[in-house]
């Protein structure tokens, strides 16, 4: 039985939507790579576009992972572990190269701590829920908020090459990184006051 257990989980590890995760990770050091070479060793512009080029399939593999987990039923709980945490490393790591680049600065530093507590808070929240064996489901402002980040992240990578090509490239991306950021204070928000309902409701039992 044993066995058995452990084929169908080698199984639904090589499956098509975790091999788009492993490859949404994957992508991670390419494009802070990119970055730190152009920005923190003074490399050509084309790299930001080859950041952004990279970044961009990354976040498409998020949609697609889901897509055909759903339409081939190849749902897995290796795949919704290692989705999120995917999510996650990702946004982390452009945002920290970000702001050793320096287009993450000043006042805008808040934002991106903000985005970061999130994260952290969140799955914090979701590894206690999910002893309780209780699921939170994403909800559409959760999702809008996804977008408008990823969004953010990549006028962001462009940076100076993509104010090159459309003036306040970078502007823009500052301006979206804090509008993401007051979505995440309401989406983190949601999900405090969700696992603070499920512990006081434990706590009366």
């Amino acid at each position: 039985m044993n066995n058995v257990s452990t084929r169908r989980s080698a199984k639904h590890s090589l499956s098509l939507p975790n091999l788009l995760t492993y490859a949404r990770i994957a992508a991670i050091p390419v494009v802070v790579g990119c970055i730190y070479a152009q920005s923190i060793m003074d490399g050509p512009l084309w790299l930001r576009w080859l950041a952004l080029a990279v970044f961009i399939a990354a976040a498409v593999t998020d949609f697609l992972d889901g897509y055909y987990a759903r339409i081939w039923d190849q749902h897995s709980a290796f795949g919704r572990m290692l989705d999120p945490i995917a999510d996650k490393l990702l946004v982390a790591s452009c945002l920290l190269m970000l702001a050793a680049d320096g287009i993450i600065h000043g006042w805008t530093l808040w934002a991106a701590i903000v985005i970061l507590c999130r994260e952290i808070l969140v799955s914090g929240l979701r590894e206690y829920l999910a002893a309780l064996r209780v699921s939170v489901p994403v909800t559409k402002v959760a999702k809008w908020k996804t977008t408008i980040q990823l969004i953010a992240i990549g006028f962001l990578l462009a940076g100076e090459a993509g104010d090159q090509v459309l003036p306040f490239t970078t502007q823009l991306g500052l301006l979206l990184l804090w509008i993401s950021a007051i979505f995440t204070i309401y989406t983190g928000y949601d999900y405090f006051r969700a696992g603070i309902h499920h512990l006081i409701e434990e706590d009366e039992r």
